[in-house]
């Protein structure tokens, strides 16, 4: 009996060490799982390679959302197959935050080109908000194009013995569903040519390996200004803020053109309400500040915002009015 309580002693003390520090690692857990968000850097995902606008759309958020929330806010790229690989990665991330898509037009696009996405864009993926719009516009090589206006672009496309060719950021994205409609309101074939982004595409514009290009007036505007390439519309429904003197494609004489390339931001479906909503407050208090409002006027961007609401009717209904566009050209891709 004498040595049977000392060694029921010692085991109960043990035990109650082993309880009190299972109960001091739990308590550490639930403590670390509670952290206020955020605790560690933000992955923004550009889907184009860097030099884009989505990029320097990208760039300019991260820039001031790293002030606002005191944490790091990196823009990664991560191009390909008309911007749905990048889509792709976030809508398989992890639902914590700390992962972002700046999404855009072309994904409410590529819903209705591509036959089978591994994702889908309204339900894996939350809207947070739209950054902003950007006019796309139709340019060309100012060298090796002589066309001064749409008119004479159209005679020399249907004269040239060879297709003139258009370059846009992929299969599936906004220039390469505009060049579709083009070709079918003016009876010129173009030969299209499809590169991961603005700046590869851009790169081949100037060097003359692609006549023209229906891009975003962001990653063109200063080879416009120098004279390098020409621009003869822009393709959305008002003229550009930035080129005032350029028409509209339906000033030019083409009935029903209204497309612009809107960005916004997305999370995963499954991310915190409260993480959105916080996300969606700092991001409109910035994209409506006067500094950002200047940044983006300058590139020819005009700023929204907005609630995760109204982005999420946007996609709604441009992914109708696309689908529609697509099956009247009968854009479609492996």
């Amino acid at each position: 009996m004498n040595s049977f309580f000392p060694l029921r002693r010692r085991r109960l003390v043990q035990a109650g060490a082993l309880a009190l520090g299972l109960a001091s690692t739990l308590g550490s857990t639930q403590a670390f799982a509670q952290q206020p968000w955020p605790a560690k850097p933000i992955s923004l995902i550009v889907p184009f390679p860097s030099g884009g606008t989505t990029d320097v759309l990208a760039r300019a958020l991260a820039d001031r959302l790293s002030q606002s929330l005191a944490q790091p806010v990196v823009v990664e790229s991560k191009p390909g197959a008309g911007a749905t690989l990048g889509a792709d990665y976030v809508a398989k991330a992890k639902p914590d935050g700390y992962t972002l898509l700046m999404g855009a037009v072309h994904h409410t696009i590529a819903t209705s080109v591509y036959k089978k996405l591994p994702y889908d864009f309204q339900k894996d993926l939350a809207p947070i908000t739209v950054v902003a719009m950007v006019p796309n516009v139709l340019v060309v090589n100012a060298a090796n194009t002589p066309a001064r206006n749409v008119a004479e672009l159209v005679a020399l496309a249907k004269s040239a013995k060879d297709k003139l060719a258009y370059g846009s950021n992929g299969n599936g994205t906004a220039q390469h569903l505009i060049g579709t409609q083009f070709q079918a309101s003016t009876g010129a074939e173009l030969l299209h040519v499809p590169y991961k982004g603005s700046g590869p595409l851009t790169t081949d514009l100037l060097g003359g390996q692609v006549a023209m290009s229906f891009d975003t007036i962001t990653p063109v505007l200063q080879h416009i200004k120098s004279g390098k390439l020409r621009a003869l519309a822009v393709t959305t429904a008002k003229r550009s803020s930035v080129l005032p003197e350029v028409p509209t494609l339906e000033e030019a004489g083409l009935k029903g053109f209204d497309i612009g390339t809107w960005f916004g931001v997305l999370a995963p479906a499954a991310t915190p309400k409260e993480v959105v909503a916080r996300l969606n407050a700092e991001m409109v208090k910035i994209i409506r500040s006067p500094e950002f409002v200047e940044r983006m006027q300058a590139i020819g961007a005009e700023p929204l915002g907005g609630s995760s609401q109204e982005m999420a009717r946007r996609i709604r209904e441009e992914t109708a009015k696309f689908e529609k566009l697509v099956k009247e050209g009968k854009v479609a891709v492996e």
